[in-house]
């Protein structure tokens, strides 16, 4: 498995009431197959690869929600700067076996985001085929805080995309940033994430919150699926310049977008 780059998505994973119909949906959507994990847990596979997990949620008070990890090679040092600039440490490091360390954090608007230190495990065996992790995005209401904090905490160097949108974007003139690594030039062929505003037209009581994008091969057909599984269809699919997605909900709740990439 190859290490990923620093502050680059690297795993993702969904919290659910019920594990084993969690298996069931998105083993029939995504294909997936799935392996037992450490306690209430069980790693999804496509095609043999690693790509997500799923968890039983230990406590009903935890949100029904998809989690992204980003990738750093000295967990305590990112936890330190998350502090200083504004942000707040959920969990602090804790080991994970011989496979890593993690950490869960919050930006300054509140929303929720993961830290991986890799060991053994370094994250995704594959993505940006379809069954597997192509993109994050964070929405959020507090945009000039929230940019300086991935900037610092993380070194992102970022483009600025209000005339043609992001991913998650489908109106011209949207506030959008485009996340690229350090040492990259910024912009759309080196971009792992983004950030996009939630604006007036969304319920004022809307958290910010990342939402997580799996690559597929018919985004309409995987809107389709989704309500045949008792899921709901949040955002019908609609063309967009990176192709075609839909924002989704499983039969429990957790929301997470599609992306059927243009054809070349």
């Amino acid at each position: 498995m190859a290490a990923f780059a620093q502050s680059a998505p690297c795993w993702v994973d969904v919290q659910l009431p019920d594990l084993e119909a969690g298996k069931r949906f998105y083993g029939e959507l995504f294909g997936w197959t799935f392996r037992a994990g450490d306690g209430p847990y069980a790693d999804a596979l496509s095609g043999g690869a690693l790509v997500a997990a799923l968890a039983a949620k230990q406590d009903g008070r935890m949100p029904t929600a998809w989690g992204v990890y980003f990738a750093t090679d000295d967990i305590s040092a990112t936890v330190a700067r998350i502090r200083e600039h504004g942000g707040q440490v959920i969990t602090d490091p804790v080991r994970a076996g011989r496979s890593g360390a993690l950490a869960q954090a919050a930006d300054p608007g509140g929303a929720v985001f993961g830290l991986w230190q890799a060991g053994e495990r370094k994250g995704f065996q594959k993505q940006n085929e379809p069954g597997s992790f192509c993109w994050t995005e964070v929405y959020t209401r507090q945009k000039d805080r929230v940019d300086t904090f991935y900037e610092e905490v993380f070194g992102f160097r970022s483009a600025e995309l209000d005339d043609s949108g992001g991913p998650g974007t489908h109106e011209s003139g949207v506030d959008f940033r485009m996340w690229s690594p350090a040492g990259t030039e910024p912009g759309p062929d080196t971009a792992v994430g983004g950030r996009s505003v939630i604006t007036d037209a969304f319920p004022a009581e809307m958290p910010s919150y990342f939402l997580t994008y799996f690559a597929v091969a018919d985004c309409d057909a995987s809107a389709d699926t989704v309500e045949r599984l008792g899921g709901r269809v949040s955002e019908p699919p609609f063309d967009i310049p990176y192709g075609r997605m839909a924002v989704l909900q499983d039969d429990q709740g957790a929301v997470f977008a599609v992306l059927q990439p243009p054809v070349s």
